[in-house]
């Protein structure tokens, strides 16, 4: 079997809303293509100097992936995981992870980063042909736990043994992070999408970027951003059965309940974390008691 590294990951997930055909006009909106966190992203807009512009956001992104990158050796969140400890943090992890904390808190602990650990076992036992046991989940379960992470603006520390994964989060923070630097500059007819989406205004005929789900049906997004998760969108092992998010409660890989949990928010990485554990979730009732504390918030699709 291939081992199954983290840009490898990242770049197969098949859960993620596309954007339809946009309606014909005289010139195409200008579109970027490149890279973020591993999986592919797309910048879409209509300016006299689109190419100049998403080249700053490209920019942009690769600064972004020095702080959240796991695959990075040199990120600032790979250095946390190292050494337990980093000082003088980028405001950006610190916003970041000061938002998982109120996600936490709303989702009763089940969008939790600290289950990093959780994830590398899988990775590593599925490469061996095997599958974590019950004793080995229960000892990596000892590591994780949202309160053994410490921060302030000095520093961020985590209890020995702890490491952290905002693959739940992060590439709807960087949406909004390129989004708002393109609205800073004037811009207002934008899409960004870095596998999760972030809609600066409408499309530039005036209507809404059109997005097909996967799943079927579709969201028109205007001024608004939508992320999408999949119990089984991404796999540990080639049968399908061992989806990548793992309950912080039990070690183990969500049940396949829902194909597809789409959540629209004002911000991307809102909506990114809450679609993250909303497929950990028993039934519609518990989702939108998570989404309570986050009153733009709405489900688009639980299907």
């Amino acid at each position: 079997m291939r081992p199954m590294n983290r840009r490898r990951f990242l770049a197969i997930s098949a859960a993620l809303p596309i954007v339809a055909g946009l309606p014909a006009r005289a010139s195409s909106p200008y579109r970027w293509r490149g890279i973020a966190l591993g999986a592919e992203a797309e910048i879409i807009l209509d300016h006299p100097d689109a190419a100049a512009i998403t080249a700053r956001a490209a920019a942009e992104i690769a600064r972004l992936e020095k702080v959240f990158s796991l695959y990075r050796i040199d990120s600032a969140l790979s250095q946390l995981n190292a050494d337990a400890e980093l000082a003088a943090p980028p405001f950006e992890l610190l916003e970041c992870l000061g938002l998982c904390g109120q996600i936490h808190a709303a989702t009763g602990g089940l969008f939790d980063p600290t289950v990093q650990p959780l994830w590398a076992l899988y990775a590593r036992r599925v490469t061996e042909g095997g599958t974590p046991s019950p004793d080995e989940l229960a000892r990596t379960l000892a590591s994780t736990g949202w309160a053994g992470v410490q921060m302030d603006e000095s520093a961020i520390a985590l209890r020995p043994g702890m490491a952290l994964t905002l693959n739940g989060v992060a590439q709807g923070f960087i949406a909004d992070r390129i989004a708002d630097m393109l609205r800073a500059e004037g811009l207002t007819n934008v899409l960004v999408n870095t596998g999760e989406l972030r809609a600066l205004g409408t499309a530039p005929e005036g209507t809404p970027w059109p997005v097909k789900l996967t799943s079927g049906g579709h969201v028109d997004l205007a001024d608004r951003a939508l992320a999408s998760s999949s119990p089984l969108g991404t796999t540990f092992d080639q049968a399908g059965q061992l989806g990548h998010i793992l309950s912080p409660v039990t070690g183990r890989p969500a049940p396949a309940r829902w194909s597809l949990v789409s959540i629209s928010a004002s911000r991307a990485a809102v909506a990114d974390a809450l679609s993250t554990a909303a497929c950990l979730m028993p039934d519609r009732a518990t989702v939108l008691a998570a989404l309570a504390s986050f009153p733009d918030a709405r489900i688009e699709a639980l299907a």
